[in-house]
């Protein structure tokens, strides 16, 4: 049986790849023969975890609506490479109804992959209901969650005003505070994105204010670039003006 106290663990200092960066893109359906999804609906219930992880990985190419109750039973799956696999299809197969199970999930799970994978999956739900668990992954998951979590965020740009005014200030926080570097990095991402849905109001204002001190004292050469781009991607005139400034005085 599965030993949750054995369970195998993200390094806190390491691993920060994206849940994605091993499962191969879609380029052109000409060039990709998809598994059969009945054949893969039946494999999602078979007694072997292996057929179960692969069945699952297998949607994370097929989009088909009944593999959500199978994908989402196996959220819970003993097996950590099943439940991670479900996690990545459940990211591709989005459904109101996954939502719940996903943020359950989020919480329970003591393997980091699989939490990273929900977390994942969590931003391509664009729920409101998915806000409140990828801010607090943020503020306290360890680093490789806190990186994607950071992402995950800027998909409150799909969701509305009200989510998105709710995101940026844990961005915020964890640009200024957090100590790692990628973490920071996808925080000046983020908040670049929901910079473009803002108005110019205080939270707009505070937030490039934010990206600001990030380009200018932020001790990471890769930070500092990530802010610049989500700066110049936003177009603020403040920014850009400082943009130039800086580099005129040749402070990089």
């Amino acid at each position: 049986m599965y030993d949750k106290e054995n369970v195998s663990l993200l390094d806190d200092e390491v691993d920060l790849q994206s849940p994605l960066d091993n499962i191969e893109p879609i380029t052109s359906e000409s060039e990709i023969v998809k598994p059969d999804p009945d054949a893969m609906l039946e494999l999602l219930q078979a007694s072997d975890s292996k057929q179960r992880m692969l069945a699952a990985r297998a949607f994370c190419d097929i989009s088909d609506p009944r593999s959500i109750p199978y994908l989402i039973k196996l959220l819970s799956d003993y097996c950590p490479l099943v439940r991670v696999s479900a996690a990545y299809a459940l990211g591709r197969n989005t459904a109101m109804e996954a939502v719940d199970p996903l943020i359950n999930q989020l919480n329970l799970d003591l393997n980091g992959y699989v939490r990273k994978g929900v977390v994942w999956a969590l931003g391509n739900c664009h729920d409101h209901r998915c806000l409140n668990p990828l801010t607090d992954a943020l503020k306290t998951d360890i680093p490789a969650v806190r990186l994607w979590a950071a992402s995950a965020l800027a998909q409150m740009a799909n969701i509305g005003y009200e989510a998105i005014i709710r995101a940026i200030p844990p961005l915020i926080e964890a640009l200024v505070q957090d100590p790692t570097p990628g973490v920071r990095s996808n925080c000046a991402w983020a908040i670049g994105q929901l910079c473009k849905e803002l108005p110019s109001n205080i939270i707009y204002a505070t937030a490039i204010d934010a990206l600001i001190q990030a380009f200018a004292e932020d001790q990471d050469l890769g930070v500092k670039e990530d802010a610049k781009a989500s700066l110049l991607g936003v177009g603020d005139p403040r920014g850009l003006q400082l943009i130039e400034t800086l580099e005129q005085e040749g402070w990089f």
